[in-house]
């Protein structure tokens, strides 16, 4: 049996929803530039019906609060959309109104959501703490551990293919952003671009050790995401010589065991360019240089177990044929979000 999974980063999604969790379909601005709520909607409809997804990772999901609901939102979205995949799962709620959320076809899949790892002070040394926990690493060899957290803790889940019971695990995750915000110089752009950086290798480093624990125990994993990283994308990776992605995927480190690392072609092609011309998954655009940015941030990592025959697909609106040759599919992709989906197709 062939499932589709995807990962996609929807742009503001929350400003889509009213608070009882009903589309707001209409001509009021939503959060991206020049798109109005109706526009977006639709435009995402479009995409989400294109892509066809047994299960997709939706980053920066509606939010959950006393007043909101993901589930409650996405559900609406699945039924006003026409989708199959119209189940909603969600783990940690978080306080930045983007959350992480799964959204899958319920007669193809069962979705639970299985935190691993113990509460902050009572696991032991060797244990990597719950993601809503802390995690204490050295990030800057004074040989004091400083106190790491996820602001947009990942989404671990238990999964089952109904027809088979192939059962496999699941993380999603939204690693933290190395950008700047704030800086009011060039000494803050440096100060600032430096610490968020220590952090976001902080939470790949975190994130790994959940993975090998899955794949010392045999278990088929699929890691999914925006990572806001990849090889070769700014000078201050030449610090610490190595990517986010690359810790996480087990590629950093020559002594790893093919059988221990995670598998994504595009971040693959994209550390044998460094930061040359390769595959792409996001687009932004930056206001003081008047000009478009592009940059693979989005995975979909995949164990060994996992990778034989599968095939990867970014949804990319000018370099994917299917994409650029329907215009109506390239214009929602545009549309929608400033990044675009990634998916896998995995013979189960």
């Amino acid at each position: 049996m062939t499932i589709r999974v995807a990962t996609y980063n929807v742009e503001w999604f929350d400003n889509l929803f009213d608070n009882t969790g009903r589309p707001l379909a209409d001509d009021a601005w939503s959060a991206r530039h020049n798109v109005t709520r109706e526009m977006q909607l639709e435009a995402l409809g479009k995409v989400f019906t294109a892509m066809d997804a047994d299960a997709i990772m939706v980053i920066e999901a509606p939010d959950t609060n006393r007043r909101r609901d993901t589930r409650r939102a996405l559900e609406q979205f699945a039924d006003w959309a026409g989708l199959r995949a119209m189940a909603v799962e969600i783990g940690y709620v978080n306080e930045t109104q983007q959350e992480i959320a799964l959204m899958y076809d319920p007669l193809v899949l069962r979705a639970r959501h299985d935190p691993m790892g113990a509460p902050a002070g009572l696991g032991d040394n060797f244990e990597p703490p719950a993601f809503n926990s802390i995690y204490r690493l050295d990030l800057d060899t004074d040989r004091d551990r400083e106190e790491v957290r996820f602001s947009k803790p990942p989404l671990e889940l238990a999964m089952e293919v109904r027809e088979s019971g192939f059962a496999f695990r699941m993380i999603g995750v939204h690693v933290k952003s190395k950008a700047p915000h704030g800086a009011r110089n060039r000494d803050d752009v440096i100060r600032i671009s430096i610490e968020n950086r220590r952090k976001q290798l902080a939470q790949c480093i975190w994130l790994r050790e959940r993975v090998e624990g899955h794949l010392e125990a045999g278990e088929p994993l699929i890691v999914l995401g925006d990572f806001n990283d990849g090889p070769g994308l700014d000078e201050y990776e030449k610090l610490f010589g190595r990517s986010g992605v690359e810790i996480v995927m087990g590629r950093e480190d020559p002594d790893v065991p093919p059988e221990m690392r995670l598998c994504d072609p595009h971040a693959t092609e994209a550390l044998a360019r460094r930061g040359n011309q390769g595959p792409t998954s996001a687009r932004f655009y930056i206001d003081e240089e008047k000009r478009y940015l592009s940059a693979l941030l989005d995975y979909v990592m995949v164990s060994q177990d996992l990778k034989d025959g599968a095939r990867w697909h970014i949804w990319h609106p000018f370099d994917d044929p299917l994409c650029f040759g329907t215009p109506e599919l390239q214009q929602a992709l545009l549309t929608a979000s400033d990044h675009f989906p990634v998916t896998v197709d995995l013979d189960l």
